[in-house]
């Protein structure tokens, strides 16, 4: 099963918008993917009450995984490693 594992970029952590933000990129992919604290329990990251749950704080590591092995599910873990990263609240520079 391949993994990712990545820092929560945003100030907030991954709460509301952030959180919102990642749950609709997870349920466009084409391979299903689970998240979970760093040594905590995975939940279905197309659930938007779960992944509140997770109470993953800025700085925390989360664990992304795609129960299908192949180029979709390494692409879908990359897209959606790269939204926990970002900073959602940071100001946007012009």
């Amino acid at each position: 099963m391949p993994q990712r594992s990545v820092a929560v970029g945003s100030s907030s952590g991954l709460h509301a918008r952030p959180a919102s933000l990642f749950v609709q990129a997870a349920a466009r992919q084409p391979v299903r993917i689970s998240v979970a604290r760093e040594g905590g329990t995975a939940v279905d990251a197309r659930s938007l009450l779960s992944v509140l749950a997770l109470g993953a704080r800025h700085g925390d590591t989360v664990v992304l995984s795609a129960e299908d092995e192949g180029p979709q599910a390494e692409q879908a873990l990359e897209e959606l490693a790269t939204l926990v990263a970002r900073d959602f609240d940071a100001p946007e520079q012009s």
